[in-house]
């Protein structure tokens, strides 16, 4: 454990280990046993802090996504409604605020715990999501079927559905495209981000 790492206050060093070891190793993977020793902690100050396993699971998400949704929601609210709101815009605020996610700090790890939530198939981590973060979603699809009303709810829920898969590739780092030595990482992200816009809106508004 660096020296960096052993100063950060117990609860934050328990949360960045185990945001690490269930990105590599997932859910069931990922053993209380490693995640004492990679945290530099013992068994008793993951209980005090968390409970459960599954309460800090619940806790990864939380720390990420609290801060993601809360900078969505402040962008959609200066559009949302107005006569003179585009696609594009929406699709800002809902992408732009996930890529300065997936840009600061251990946010692309992240990413892949998220993807794990999915993959694992772990049905009351989904549940605990759509709980909790469901709500986002539903806003911003409202204010795409108020943009897009020849579109059916059936259609409409198709396509936003694979915008946010575009958006979790491209927070992954895993494409084709990677960022050029000689290219800033902000300047990186603001291509990204419009690129996939563009690309997204045609997706959106096609007939």
């Amino acid at each position: 454990m660096s020296a960096s790492h052993a100063a950060l206050p117990t609860k934050e060093r328990i949360l960045g280990a185990a945001e690490e070891l269930f990105a590599r190793h997932g859910f069931e993977g990922a053993s209380l046993r490693q995640l004492t020793a990679a945290a530099g902690v013992n068994l008793a100050a993951v209980n005090y802090h968390f409970g459960s396993k599954d309460r800090l699971i619940e806790e990864v998400f939380r720390r990420r996504l609290d801060q993601l949704n809360s900078r969505r929601m402040a962008a959609l609210q200066k559009v949302a409604g107005e006569p003179d709101t585009t696609i594009e815009q929406v699709l800002a605020a809902f992408i732009v605020p996930a890529l300065e996610l997936s840009h600061d700090g251990n946010g692309s790890l992240f990413m892949r715990v998220l993807a794990r939530a999915f993959a694992e198939h772990d049905d009351t981590l989904r549940k605990f999501l759509s709980d909790n973060y469901g709500h986002v979603m539903r806003q911003f699809t409202a204010e795409f079927a108020r943009l897009l009303p020849h579109l059916s709810k059936e259609e409409l829920y198709w396509r936003v559905d694979l915008v946010t898969g575009a958006l979790t590739h491209a927070m992954s780092g895993f494409g084709m495209i990677q960022r050029k030595s000689d290219v800033t990482e902000h300047v990186h992200r603001e291509q990204t981000a419009q690129h996939l816009i563009r690309f997204a809106a045609a997706g959106l508004k096609s007939p």
